[in-house]
C-alpha cells in the first residue's frame, strides 16, 4: 500500500516503504486535452508506492473529455484537486503551461511542502518513482531539482530512450526542493524554461541530475519535442528557445549535429540550428540575467572541451561556495 508524504494514513499504509523519507509532496500539473494519456498517468500515481500530499491538476481549457476524467478520480482522492481554466482557443507551449503551472501552484499554499513537482498529464511513471527520488534528495542536501528518463514508445521497437542529459531534471517531471525552487526565482515563462532553471540552480551552488535506471525510467506517452503541429516545429521552437536563454554558436552546432543522428534524422538537427540562427538574426531577446547567460556559456565552453559530465562535475565544485540552505530548511 501507498502512503502520503505528510504522514497521513487515509487508505495508505504510515510505515514507510523501503524506509522513504516523511516529507510532503505537492504535484502540480498544467494539462490541456490530454484525454488520450490522462488515466494511465493518473493511475500510475495512484499506484505510486510514497504518493503526494496533495496533487493541483490545472486544466488549461480542454474541450475534449479531460475534465470528466479528472473529476472522476477526483471524486474517488481527495488529495487531487481540479482548477479549471477557460478555453483560449489553443493549445499554448512553453510560456502557456508555466502560466497554467502557476495557476495551481498559487491555490496550493506551496509554503505547506517540503517538495513541489511539475507533472504532466502524458506519462506512465514506475510504482517507486517518488520514494526513491525523495530518498536521494535526503540523502544530499544540494540536490534541488531532480528526475528519472524519459522513453517513448515505438511499435516493433519497444521503448526508446528521448537522450536526455543527465546534468538536468527533465521538463515532464521536475522535482524540485522547495527551498531550491524559490532560491532560483521559479520558472521563467518562456521557451527553454525547462534549462534556465537548472542552470540557475547551479549557479547557486545546487545539484540538478537525473538518472537513467530501471526503477526511475517512465513512460513519455508524448514523445518530447513533437509539437501540437510536428516534430520539425518543436525542434525549430527549441533552436529558439536555446537563442533566448543565451547558448552560444559553437555549443548549439554541436548539439545540433548531435540530434541530426536522431530521428527525425537530420531534419530534426538542421531545425534547431535554423530555429537558434533565425532568432539571431532578427534580434530576438535574450535572457535578461547577463550573469546568467555568462554562466551558462562558461559551462558549454568546459563541456565542448571536457565533456558533459566531467564539465558539470567541475561546475558542481565550484559553485559548492554559492550553495547556502536557509536556518529553516537545515536538519
Amino acid at each position: 500500500m501507498s502512503r502520503t508524504l505528510d504522514g497521513r494514513t487515509g487508505s495508505a499504509d504510515a510505515g514507510s516503504a523501503h524506509g522513504a523519507r516523511v516529507a510532503s509532496l505537492l504535484l502540480v500539473t498544467p494539462c490541456r486535452d490530454e484525454a488520450a494519456y490522462a488515466r494511465r498517468t493518473l493511475d500510475s500515481v495512484v499506484r505510486q508506492t510514497v504518493r503526494p500530499a496533495q496533487w493541483t491538476i490545472v486544466d488549461d481549457g480542454s474541450t475534449d473529455q479531460t475534465p470528466s476524467i479528472l473529476a472522476e478520480y477526483a471524486a474517488r482522492h481527495p488529495w487531487i484537486q481540479v482548477v479549471r481554466r477557460e478555453d483560449r482557443g489553443r493549445r499554448s507551449v512553453g510560456p502557456g503551461v508555466i502560466d497554467a503551472f502557476y495557476a495551481g501552484y498559487a491555490t496550493a499554499r506551496p509554503e505547506r511542502f517540503e517538495h513541489v513537482c511539475k507533472l504532466d498529464l502524458d506519462l506512465d511513471l514506475p510504482p517507486r518513482y517518488f520514494e526513491i527520488l525523495l530518498e536521494r534528495m535526503a540523502n544530499e542536501p544540494r540536490l534541488g531539482t531532480c528526475s528519472g528518463k524519459p522513453y517513448f514508445e515505438v511499435p516493433g521497437r519497444g521503448l526508446v530512450s528521448e537522450g536526455c542529459g543527465d546534468e538536468m531534471s527533465v521538463g515532464m517531471t521536475k522535482l524540485y526542493r522547495r527551498e531550491c525552487f524559490e532560491a532560483i526565482g521559479g520558472f521563467v515563462r518562456h521557451v527553454m524554461w525547462d534549462g534556465i532553471d537548472c542552470h540557475r540552480a547551479r549557479m547557486l551552488g545546487w545539484i540538478a541530475r537525473s538518472w537513467d535506471e530501471p526503477e526511475l525510467r517512465f513512460v513519455h506517452l508524448r514523445p518530447m519535442g513533437s509539437s501540437h503541429r510536428g516534430i520539425l516545429t518543436g525542434r525549430f521552437r527549441h533552436g529558439h528557445g536555446q537563442w533566448f536563454m543565451g547558448t552560444g554558436l559553437a555549443y548549439m552546432t554541436a548539439s545540433a549535429l548531435y540530434r541530426c543522428a536522431h530521428r527525425p534524422w537530420i531534419l530534426g538537427g538542421l531545425a534547431m540550428w535554423a530555429g537558434y540562427v533565425a532568432s539571431g538574426l532578427r534580434g530576438a531577446a535574450r535572457l535578461e540575467d547577463r550573469a546568467l547567460r555568462e554562466f551558462i556559456q562558461r559551462y558549454q565552453r568546459r563541456c565542448l572541451w571536457l565533456g558533459k559530465r566531467r564539465a558539470t562535475r567541475a561546475i558542481e565544485e565550484l559553485q559548492a561556495h554559492a550553495w547556502r540552505r536557509s536556518p529553516e530548511a537545515a536538519p
